[in-house]
């Protein structure tokens, strides 16, 4: 997390922009309170299409077993 003065974030801002879309948090104080906080926006979700699911499914190979077979036999493995 990063802390600037009111000041500094007016002259600073496109590099703590950067610093936010880099993940980081940046607080804005004003007499030495915290005033405010910049953080990375959150993008919206899109839905995918219901049938462009259903195309992706059917491109997908059949399993030979029942998943739930094939994750017993991989902990039996292991142990």
């Amino acid at each position: 997390m990063v802390t600037v003065t009111l000041v500094e974030a007016k002259a600073r801002l496109s590099e703590l922009l950067d610093k936010v879309e880099g993940g980081e948090t940046v607080v804005i104080t004003r007499h030495g309170k915290p005033s405010g906080q910049i953080t990375a926006a959150v993008k919206p979700k899109v839905a995918i299409p219901v049938k462009e699911l259903e195309a992706f499914r059917a491109r997908m190979p059949r399993l030979r077993k029942p998943s739930v077979q094939l994750i017993r036999e991989m902990r039996d493995e292991e142990g």
